[in-house]
């Protein structure tokens, strides 16, 4: 996850890309991303897998030359489908009234493509992936569903839904939305338009959760991130291959995390930000459990530990759902394994996230002294140093590393001084 800056994120085009290779934008640059220090005005079981068949996303084929297959099944195979004849998509954390409560009469499946794409919140229930189960499950699924019902409602035409969820669940909601104004832009062949009226609009305090929404939607589609998507921020779309990574551990975790497989036709860059996206999904898949997320990345090789410890803590600040003490342990393993400060890189990128959306949550307030050794405000502030240490033509995959190679040295320099 990572860091963003100004009111809109609106990139210059890149009219060159493809599935397996960026090229750099052209004309005049963007400004960088929204930062914390100037964000945007505010608007109104021992589990290694999923269940049921490999996910068809985990083995993607060559890239298609054009979008006039018929529309992706969004459906997990292998994952039992409740009665949808009258769905419950009262997510938790969404308020009344626009939203029925349990029991009541819900919004019903849409009709035409919006029921092609919708997606069935069942579907990731930690039991039917099975996942490990313990106290966080609530609020992981939680997070989980506020996506779906961000994809659901942006498929539906019904995007205003995100704003009935709860401040601190919104961001995962517009990362739904991400993914499904992606979807429908390379389904269109519109080039990006939706998704950059998402991030100059309703989304602006969301940029790096919706950039993670569009590397889900290329994994279900089983393109490479950035194909037929011209126009995003020319920095901020490295997320996608940690959207991308997120998504494959996810719903191949047999093959992912299990086999320790990656995608293929991806350079070291992009092998890394995935990874990155991985780590990430390790404190899903583990529940929010410190020692059992420890023991899972000790399973890696350790040229991928780096990238999988600072996914670990972003999704630790930005997610939550472990206490100050498991915490504590967290970033001691990390320094027993030699990335602490990669952990300490991830939190910061949480803690940039989450001011630019003026939420804070009580979780991420705890978690950044424990795991950046530094209050939200300060950890944010090195990716702002960071970022503005690249200049203003910050594009490529080496930028973005760049990025986050600033952010330890940020850490290391703050560790060295205490």
């Amino acid at each position: 996850m990572s860091n963003a800056e100004g009111t809109r994120t609106v990139a210059q085009s890149d009219d060159t890309e493809t599935a397996g290779a960026e090229a750099a934008p052209e004309g005049t640059p963007d400004p960088p991303p929204p930062t914390p220090s100037n964000p945007a005005p505010p608007r109104r079981p021992e589990p290694t897998g999923s269940a049921g068949p490999p996910d068809p996303a985990e083995h993607p084929g060559p890239q298609e030359s054009s979008v006039s297959s018929p529309l992706p099944d969004f459906s997990e195979p292998g994952s039992p489908e409740p009665d949808l004849s009258e769905p419950d998509l009262s997510e938790p954390g969404l308020s009344e009234p626009r939203v029925a409560a349990p029991g009541t009469s819900a919004p019903p499946r849409p009709n035409g493509v919006a029921r092609l794409l919708w997606q069935n919140p069942a579907r990731v229930g930690f039991g039917v992936r099975r996942f490990r189960l313990g106290p966080a499950r609530e609020r992981l699924e939680g997070a989980e569903r506020s996506f779906t019902a961000g994809f659901n409602a942006v498929v539906a035409g019904e995007a205003e839904r995100i704003d009935d969820l709860r401040e601190d669940l919104r961001g995962f909601a517009y990362e739904g939305a991400g993914m499904a104004c992606a979807t429908l832009d390379v389904l269109t062949l519109t080039g990006g338009r939706r998704l950059r009226e998402l991030l100059s609009g309703p989304g602006m305090r969301y940029p790096h959760l919706i950039h993670l929404g569009t590397g889900r939607a290329y994994a279900r589609m089983r393109l490479r991130p950035m194909w037929g998507v011209r126009s995003v921020h020319p920095l901020l779309r490295w997320l996608a291959h940690d959207g991308f990574g997120f998504h494959q551990g996810f719903f191949s975790a047999d093959r992912t995390v299990g086999r320790q497989r990656t995608a293929g036709l991806m350079d070291r860059t992009r092998r890394a930000i995935f990874d990155q996206g991985l780590g990430r999904m390790l404190w899903f898949h583990e529940c929010a459990g410190a020692d059992d997320v420890v023991l899972r990345i000790a399973e890696f090789p350790a040229g991928r530990r780096a990238d999988l410890w600072s996914g670990v803590g972003l999704a630790a600040t930005y997610t939550g759902g472990a206490g100050v003490a498991d915490l504590g342990r967290l970033a001691s393993a990390a320094a027993e394994d030699g990335f602490r400060a990669h952990l300490a890189q991830g939190c910061a990128f949480a803690c940039a996230s989450r001011l630019i959306s003026a939420v804070v949550p009580e979780h991420t307030v705890a978690a950044a002294p424990v795991l950046c050794g530094a209050e939200v405000d300060e950890a944010a502030g090195w990716t702002d140093t960071a970022l503005v240490a690249l200049g203003h033509n910050a594009h490529s995959g080496d930028h973005y590393q760049a990025w986050r190679a600033g952010v330890r040295k940020a850490w290391a320099r703050r560790d060295r001084d205490l």
